[in-house]
């Protein structure tokens, strides 16, 4: 029993000095991206595409050229030269992204926490949910046109919440209905408020237990 309990404090242990590894090297390492700063560096950008249906809301499809959603993962690369480097909604039109190797968490002030890069010329609208686990949905509002910026606390969360999804829906009502690359263009998502991946986060008691165990190992070697 004595060595169960000694292996999971090690496998704890390991975990919090992990995410506090990792949150230490996201302050020294930011990033910016088109006037952006991430202190994860690439690492903050979304990483798989979950689905994309540029008919969800009934409305016109960009033509095919700009229906390749991996166009959205990744750090932003528009301009390079070579369309497309942005995937359009289409009118009405919805993206699901998910974060594999980071986290969006809240930042604990007003500070933009994600960041949706829209480009192109025209205002177009673009409701924003988060969510931990790919099926319960939060709603923290809207961005318009350009790049823009969420602010996850506003909303009621904050440093203990840990999301993996991002759904970007174009906003019909508000959005061009037609062209070749109609709805919102989306070339990246990312988390500029940074945590470790959903499941490697321990609960804020475990990690506060653990590294105030581990202070107090500290300070019992050195006497």
């Amino acid at each position: 029993m004595a060595f169960k309990k000694s292996s999971q404090f090690r496998n704890a242990r390991k975990t919090a000095l992990a995410c506090l590894a990792f949150f230490f090297s996201m302050s020294v390492s930011a990033v910016p991206f088109h006037g952006v700063e991430f202190p994860g560096g690439e690492a903050s950008f979304a990483d798989s595409v979950v689905s994309y249906n540029p008919a969800f809301g009934g409305g016109a499809v960009p033509s095919a050229t700009f229906q390749d959603a991996s166009q959205a993962l990744g750090a932003p690369n528009f301009p390079e030269g070579t369309d497309p480097e942005y995937v359009s909604l289409g009118a009405g039109g919805r993206i699901v992204l998910r974060f594999t190797d980071n986290s969006l968490t809240g930042s604990g002030n007003s500070n933009e926490d994600l960041w949706i890069f829209e480009i192109g010329p025209d205002v177009e609208d673009t409701f924003v949910d988060i969510s931990k686990n790919g099926s319960t949905w939060f709603n923290v509002g809207a961005v318009t046109g350009a790049t823009r910026g969420v602010d996850i606390d506003a909303f009621g969360f904050g440093t203990s919440d840990f999301f993996s999804f991002v759904r970007l829906t174009d906003n019909i009502a508000l959005d061009a209905t037609s062209g070749t690359t109609v709805g919102a263009d989306i070339d990246a998502v990312g988390a500029i408020a940074s945590a470790p991946p959903v499941g490697t986060v321990p609960e804020p008691a475990t990690l506060l237990l653990v590294a105030t165990a581990i202070v107090a190992g500290a300070f019992t070697r050195r006497k």
